[in-house]
């Protein structure tokens, strides 16, 4: 479901960043885009890993960092005027449910195939 979830707003970002400004490419369109798309894939190696409790668990706190980096770029792109209020408030409450699947993970790894040591 986190990943599901992290794809999603991940897309929803691309596509919404297509119109930032082109001064923006190298910076906040490339940043924003990068860390929501390392949600995933972090979620994907923590879940490869998830034989090791303690591996599988350090790949969701990258998880998470990625996921609250993206909250602070669109926090940016509130401030620069590039998404509305509307637009900012829906993709940080997706980010948000995203974050509790996230801690919901690390809280209860052996629900995820986590062998305890």
């Amino acid at each position: 479901m986190a990943y599901k979830k992290g794809f999603k707003l991940a897309m929803d970002i691309f596509h919404l960043s297509k119109k930032f400004p082109k001064e923006e490419t190298y910076s906040l369109t490339n940043q924003i885009r990068r860390c929501s798309r390392s949600v995933c894939a972090n979620l994907s190696e923590a879940y490869r890993k998830r034989r090791y409790p303690k591996h599988f668990i350090s790949k969701l706190t990258d998880c998470d960092a990625e996921n609250g980096e993206t909250q602070t770029w669109l926090e940016f792109a509130l401030a620069c005027d590039y998404i509305s209020n509307e637009t900012y408030n829906n993709l940080l409450k997706e980010s948000q449910d995203i974050a509790n699947l996230i801690n919901y993970m690390i809280l209860n790894p052996n629900k995820f195939g986590s062998k305890e040591s």
